[in-house]
């Protein structure tokens, strides 16, 4: 399997050489699931397979989301905003997307001033 994109997607994204801020969606509710990073790697992977593999910064690895927890995301698509600097990726998780056990990783609500 290549793990290099097709020249056609490398067009459109801002800087191919960036980590690209990629969020997780989910592709029945709409729910917004998680916020991670992809690289060109990870984003010719997650095209090639069908499963959402992104970019860890923490690692400094690719990870395929889901290879150790079981809480896949099998991705139906992909968008790339008008910038292209950013992707939205609507999912079908398997399990929980947070590694808090969360359903989503935005769960901690912020009170508006009135």
């Amino acid at each position: 399997m290549s793990s290099q994109l097709p020249e056609s997607v490398l067009a459109l994204l801002k800087d191919p050489t960036t980590l690209i801020p990629a969020i997780a969606q989910d592709a029945t509710s709409g729910e917004v699931l998680m916020l991670a990073y992809m690289n060109t790697q990870s984003l010719a992977m997650t095209i090639q397979t069908g499963r959402a593999t992104y970019w860890s910064r923490s690692r400094s690895e690719l990870w395929e989301k889901g290879a150790t927890s079981g809480n896949i995301q099998m991705v139906h698509s992909i968008s790339l905003d008008c910038d292209g600097d950013a992707l939205l990726l609507k999912v079908e998780q398997s399990g929980p997307a947070c590694h808090t056990g969360d359903r989503t990783c935005f769960h901690a609500n912020i009170e508006l001033a009135q």
